[in-house]
Order: C-alpha cells, then structure tokens, then sequence
C-alpha cells in the first residue's frame, strides 16, 4: 500500500469541477486495467492523495479473458476487438503446432501486462492521460505536474485506516467543508454520496 501524492506546476488551481470528473474517470480506467486498487483519494485545488494498494501479479499471469477485461477498462471496443482476434490466432497456431505458447501468446500479454500490478505504471499512465486531458481541453502544451510524483509505503492495518482518515480529512483541514462527507471529491465524499467505491 501506497500514499501518493503529486503537485500541479506552480502549485496552480487546475482542479474545478470538470477537471475533478476527468481525473477521477481516468483514475477508474487505470485502476480497472491495471489491478491495482484506490483504497482512498482526495483531489483538492492543486494537488490530490491517493492510498493505493498494489497487489501481485497472480501466479500464472492473467488468462486471455482477464486480460481483455481489463484492457476493456481503459481501450475501445474495436482494440479490445483487435487484441482478441490476434490472441485467438495465436492460440490457433499453438493448437496447429505451428507455435509455441510460451512465444506467440506470452508476447502478446506482454505489450500489456508489464504496465499492471506497479505502482510507478499506474501512476505514470494517470498523471499522463489526464494532463493530455487537461492540455487539449485548455488549449495549453507542457508539463502539468511540478515534478516526479512522490510516495510512501504504508503498512496495511492501522496505518492504512489512518492514512486514509488524513486524506479524506484534508478538505477540513483546508477549511473548505466543515464534515469530509459534503467533499464530493475523496473517496469518502464518494462513498457518501452513493458512489460504487
């Protein structure tokens, strides 16, 4: 488990309304394709925390259904569509004695797999999938983020439940809600509100 934590450059106010739906849309594809879970968040004005925990790759690797579920979580139909047909070839030719699996269709989890089960992967794919986002929406080009994101380990247990009592705890301390429940923007303010999560 994971405390991360990333700043906009110039510790700029990006973060309204819009910009907090986006975020937390792609934050969901990620954590949907990667295996990694959002055990808790908060986005404020110019910077955001996630507690995020990073469970192993199961042994054996993903099946070819698991992993087109989860590359159902952040691609198109027709790519997922794509993948499946050549994983299907694939797995033809190894039938055929044309290939072997270990070559033909390892390949192909491969191109995705070594981006799942890793913290830096996820965090890496957000913080770039947003800020393309966020520069096409605003018509700006650059960085968005004021430096490499940073992060803790947090041991499960107790520290975990306080360190996600301290993020969803930072729109009080900011002065912005009285109760952490009426933040729509934290796991909390979400799980409150009727979100899934």
């Amino acid at each position: 488990i994971y405390h991360c934590i990333s700043r906009v450059v110039d510790r700029r106010f990006v973060f309204a309304q819009r910009e907090c739906e986006a975020f937390r849309m792609f934050m969901r594809m990620y954590e949907n394709f990667s295996g990694c879970r959002v055990l808790s968040y908060c986005l404020m004005s110019n910077h955001f925390h996630l507690l995020l925990e990073v469970p192993p790759m199961a042994d054996g690797g993903l099946s070819d259904e698991e992993l087109l579920t989860r590359l159902a979580g952040l691609y198109s139909e027709a790519f997922v569509t794509e993948v499946a047909a050549e994983l299907t070839e694939a797995r033809s030719q190894v039938a055929a004695g044309v290939a072997e699996e270990s070559v033909v269709v390892a390949r192909i989890h491969a191109r995705f797999t070594y981006r799942m089960h890793d913290l830096s992967e996820f965090m890496k794919g957000l913080l770039i999938r947003f800020t393309r986002w966020f520069n096409r929406t605003h018509k700006r080009t650059g960085t968005l983020w004021e430096e490499r994101f940073k992060s803790v380990i947090v041991e499960s247990g107790v520290a975990a439940r306080t360190m996600a009592a301290y993020i969803d705890l930072n729109p009080v301390r900011a002065g912005m809600v009285k109760d952490p429940a009426d933040y729509r923007w934290s796991s909390y303010g979400e799980a409150i509100g009727g979100g899934k999560k």
